[in-house]
This record gives structure tokens, C-alpha cells and sequence, in this order.
């Protein structure tokens, strides 16, 4: 399923997936309300996130709140946020993507080994410790 509102080069991925005779095995779902997600996202195999945009991966930590294993951008902040608890590949790559999503799939004992890493890695973020850390940077000044 690739989930969210059309966007950057839409019209191009129907079209793939038209060429392919995937419309059966991909479903476009549009957008996807927020109450929506946990569920949608905990009953996937993996959250393949390869996004060149996002600003601090929310996203990401919401997939692994889920037990669900990530696969994202090789780059800042996704490294970061996903820690060693994410496999990342370049978004600009679509044979290392392929490869990460292939990986994840066929090798249950590395998708199992991630998923318990993200629990783990989601549980060190939080609403409150983000807010106390920006009242201890506000305090400093």
C-alpha cells in the first residue's frame, strides 16, 4: 500500500504501476487520517519511508511505536532519529530500496530483531523529555 495524498510525481508512479499490472498488488490509498495510521502501519510488513523532505522523522518513531520495522533515508535526521534501530537505504535509489524491502521480507529473524530494536528506540523519545530538554536549553540562556 502506499499511503498519503498525491503529490511529487503522482501521475508517474500510477503509471508504473499501470505498466506493471501491479493495480492489484499496490493500492493507492490516498490520504489517510491520523487516527487511521497506527493501525494501518502496525499490519505492514515494514514502513518504507525513503523521504527526501521530512523534517525531524516523526513518522519513523511512529512505525516503531507500532512493532513495525523501518526502512528510511540514509540521511539526516532519519539516521538519527532511527538509530541502529532502522535499515536505510539511499531515496534516490530505487534498486537500494528494493534491496532493503526484499531484505526485510524474506529474512524474518532480522525483521523481528529490528522491530524489537524500534520499540525499543521509540520509547526514548517523548513529548515530555522533548519538553523538558527545551526548558533546560531555555533556562540556560
Amino acid at each position: 500500500m502506499l499511503a498519503g495524498a498525491s503529490g511529487n510525481q503522482y501521475e508517474e508512479i500510477k503509471k508504473i504501476i499501470h505498466d506493471l499490472k501491479l493495480e492489484r498488488e499496490i493500492i493507492l490509498s490516498g490520504y489517510v487520517d491520523q487516527a487511521d495510521l497506527p493501525p494501518l502501519i502496525a499490519g505492514a510488513a515494514a514502513f518504507v519511508f525513503p523521504t527526501l523532505y521530512e523534517g525531524f522523522g516523526l513518522p519513523i518513531l511512529e512505525a516503531m511505536a507500532v512493532d513495525t520495522p523501518v526502512i528510511t533515508s540514509n540521511t539526516l535526521p532519519h539516521t538519527e532519529v532511527g538509530g541502529e534501530a532502522a535499515l536505510y537505504a539511499d531515496p534516490q535509489s530505487p534498486a537500494e530500496l528494493a534491496d532493503a524491502i526484499i531484505r526485510i521480507l524474506e529474512d524474518d529473524g532480522f525483521r523481528q530483531s529490528l522491530a524489537k530494536k524500534g520499540l525499543g528506540r521509540a520509547r526514548e523519545f517523548s513529548w515530555r523529555k522533548t519538553a523538558e530538554e527545551i526548558y533546560k536549553m531555555i533556562k540556560a540562556i
